[in-house]
């Protein structure tokens, strides 16, 4: 017997706000006795900026939880809190390892009702921190959104979180749109299928052009300076300066550390519900289509996509769940393989891959934009300036220009390379180049497959007066390059056009 398809409801989740809450986040906490938090949101930058939040909050009393009573509450908690944890820990020259019990109580409870990690998910910081400016506007327009908590108060932060808002709400209608598939697939009703493939791919389209308009009020050395420092979380940050990870006080007087990822796209349930639904698989990072990575005697199989099941445990607990039962119902790759022989529906579900892959291609874009090459000039700024100048702040954004070449490495005793991993055991562009890649595998028709296996043109170096290179010169030159270690947003990871990582736990 087929397991049943997924209702919305169950999971909390709204067919035409989709992840993104039924009823809007709250601008305030009701109850008075929350004063004191909401006093601390409404002046963070300015702590942060005068340095004293450390101090305001040490002198915080811990909060009970019993006031909170809707769910709306306890999310507009958790921004709150995830908001002054991350301040707390990211606003000193260096980051403090410790949370004290005013934020580690209360927000170990929340964090524990929500079924969140807690840290500063992608929940915290986009799904559960916004608000419209005309009521009777969509909230799929950028221009009718606005942000409820920053760490900066900058244009460029609330920009950053407003373009994940409105992608959440544009993209909504797409999961009862592909529920409603599923269980076309499921009678053979194939017209009813395309016709759903069609409008995904048409979404998709949307989503893409959404995302390309990350640059208009987002500026890239802003994003990789002052916002991205605070997004970080307490995992494999041993060179931001957390190296074990974070102690909340909890008031059990246990002294353990935790670590955890640090914000990421990664961890909105929409972008894997369209991997899900369309049947894309996703391979461990470097391991190639039909050929497994060897594993040692008496080792299991590597997982696959363990970093995006990792994701998971980041997200609400409902939409993981939703995500999970998901799995176990999508068959429109099954239903269209079966169906070769219908043109419209193989076009319309290849259109989907197309318009998937073009979203990742902007995304690896907008990384490239924004993480690598900021990450690359502030490591040839700090070769000129003096060790003092250089170690006077640490955190995110300082970390690469600390760090000897190759630290991101894996090393054995011979001193080689060990496959070019990132002490998080990380890899940036190659994991997104994969994942983009993999996006296409399912492709029906063979236009499709040639299409989207297509290599870009290599551009060359600009050098009027350069010849061509001889047959092995550019793998000897880039094997002798200095590498360029980054810190992501959750992990260590070196910039190459084959190895790094942002997100990567």
């Amino acid at each position: 017997m087929l397991p049943p398809i997924p209702v919305l409801t169950d999971y909390g989740i709204s067919p035409t706000h989709g992840f993104l809450p039924e009823v809007l986040p709250l601008t305030r906490l009701p109850d008075p006795y929350y004063n004191k938090w909401e006093a601390i949101a409404a002046n963070l930058q300015a702590l942060i900026l005068s340095k004293r939040l450390r101090g305001v909050v040490d002198r915080l009393p811990v909060l009970d939880t019993i006031g909170l009573e809707h769910d709306a509450e306890w999310r507009r908690a958790y921004s709150l809190l995830s908001f002054m944890a991350h301040g707390y820990i990211w606003s000193g020259d260096s980051p403090s390892d410790r949370l004290p019990p005013s934020i580690a109580v209360p927000l170990l409870k929340i964090s524990e009702h929500l079924e969140v990690p807690p840290v500063a998910t992608y929940a915290a910081v986009c799904l559960w921190n916004f608000k419209p400016l005309f009521m009777d506007e969509d909230i799929d327009n950028l221009e009718n959104l606005a942000t409820l908590n920053t760490f900066t108060g900058a244009i460029d932060e609330s920009w950053f979180y407003l373009v994940s808002v409105a992608m959440e709400a544009r993209g909504a209608p797409i999961i009862p749109l592909m529920l409603t598939a599923i269980a076309a697939a499921r009678g053979g009703d194939a017209a009813t299928v395309t016709r759903c493939l069609h409008t995904f791919a048409e979404r998709l389209d949307d989503l893409t052009t959404l995302l390309q308009r990350m640059h208009e009020s987002c500026d890239p050395k802003i994003f990789y300076d002052r916002i991205r420092p605070f997004l970080a979380g307490s995992k494999n940050m041993a060179d931001a300066g957390l190296p074990h990870g974070v102690i909340y006080e909890d008031g059990s007087g246990k002294e353990e550390y935790r670590q955890y990822s640090g914000g990421s796209n990664a961890q909105s349930s929409l972008i894997q519900f369209f991997d899900i639904v369309l049947g894309i698989e996703h391979r461990p990072t470097g391991e190639k289509r039909g050929r497994p990575q060897e594993q040692g005697e008496g080792h299991a199989p590597a997982a696959k996509h363990n970093f995006l099941l990792e994701m998971r445990k980041y997200m609400p607990g409902p939409h993981a769940r939703f995500l999970n039962d998901v799995q176990s119902v999508a068959n429109i790759r099954e239903f269209v393989e079966e169906h070769r022989d219908d043109r419209p529906l193989c076009i319309a579900y290849d259109a989907c891959l197309a318009m998937l892959r073009a979203l990742r291609d902007k995304h690896i874009a907008i990384v490239t934009r924004y993480i690598v090459l900021p990450s690359k000039e502030v490591r040839a700024r700090s070769r000129s300036r003096s060790p003092e100048a250089v170690r006077r702040k640490v955190n995110l954004a300082t970390a690469s220009r600390q760090q000897p070449p190759g630290i991101a490495l894996d090393t054995k005793g011979d001193g080689k390379k060990d496959n070019l991993k990132g002490t998080g055991g990380t890899a940036l562009i190659s994991f997104l180049k994969q994942a983009r890649d993999e996006t296409g595998e399912p492709a029906v028709e063979a236009w499709t497959h040639r299409f989207m296996s297509r290599v870009i043109r290599t551009e060359g170096q600009g050098d009027f007066f350069a010849g061509k290179p001889e047959e092995g010169a550019g793998l000897q030159v880039a094997s002798q390059a200095e590498e360029a270690v980054i810190p992501g947003l959750a992990a260590s990871w070196t910039v190459d056009d084959d190895v790094g990582g942002i997100c990567y736990y």
